[in-house]
């Protein structure tokens, strides 16, 4: 455990509030009592807490003043009306605010909080709850060294921690945070190819997963380029260069760019 006596609060508890507790709860990075959060509405949180067994509080003053660890999860239309009331609590050496709202960086709350606020904006995406979670960092914050540390003791063991320039915030988090539905979509299509040939829907599933996060994991440890990481198991006159083939003709990388222009370009 990083801390014993460290307490994260979360001013809004929505599904990837959620997720977070989670993935810090079973990494062990802190207990779910040392965790708070509040919502507008307190009759869905207690229900919503009651799964993990996070504290409920009533007001975001109350949750501030336990925190040493303050995350921003509201909606980003919501986001001056929660942070008002608390702003003077936040303007405190011993704590910092870690903002998950996606589009608004640090220049955004250098204007709206009082002078002395530390404040790093991050942006993750829903396997954090298993410990596999991908945190997109702006690197201009305003996190004291040791607070630093502490921000990257605690989220490293649930996250990757990959921190970019502000311009490229938004390209990554929806890398990062989108393109997990896609990647269902192709881990949902590889099953039904497999079931059409005979393999268990619960074995397709797995086996599907367990390639994906494999072949992620070996980029990971390797860096090894993409493509040559393709051309290592596609042997002349084989049978993956066929399929490889087959995809190509179908525009598969063109419909992944594509998919991406859709979300940027909006």
């Amino acid at each position: 455990m990083v801390n014993a006596d460290l307490t994260i609060g979360f001013i809004g508890y929505g599904n990837m509030a959620q997720a977070m507790a989670q993935g810090l709860v079973s990494s062990g990075v802190v207990r779910a009592d040392q965790i708070v959060a509040t919502t507008l509405h307190f009759d869905k949180l207690e229900i919503s807490t009651k799964k993990l067994g996070v504290r409920a509080v009533r007001s975001a003053q109350e949750l501030v003043e336990l925190s040493d660890i303050v995350v921003v999860a509201v909606k980003p239309q919501q986001v001056e009306e929660a942070l008002k009331p608390v702003l003077a609590g936040l303007s405190n050496d011993q704590r910092f605010i870690v903002s998950i709202v996606a589009g608004y960086t640090h220049s955004y709350y250098e204007n709206l909080c009082s002078k002395g606020t530390h404040i790093i904006c991050a942006i993750p995406n829903t396997p954090i709850a298993v410990r596999k979670g991908i945190l997109v960092t702006e690197t201009k914050h305003s996190l004291s060294a040791e607070q630093y540390q502490i921000f990257q003791e605690v989220f490293r063991p649930v996250a990757l921690i990959e921190e970019v320039s502000t311009d490229q915030v938004d390209i990554a988090s929806t890398v990062a945070g989108c393109t997990p539905a896609f990647t269902a979509m192709y881990m949902e299509a590889l099953a039904d190819a497999a079931v059409k040939y005979g393999l268990s829907r619960h074995s397709a599933y797995r086996v599907v997963a367990q390639m994906l996060e494999g072949t992620g994991a070996l980029y990971l440890d390797t860096e090894t380029h993409p493509g040559i990481m393709k051309d290592q198991v596609t042997s002349p006159g084989g049978t993956t260069i066929r399929g490889v083939a087959a995809l190509e003709q179908a525009a598969f990388r063109g419909a992944v760019i594509a998919a991406i222009d859709a979300i940027e370009l909006r």
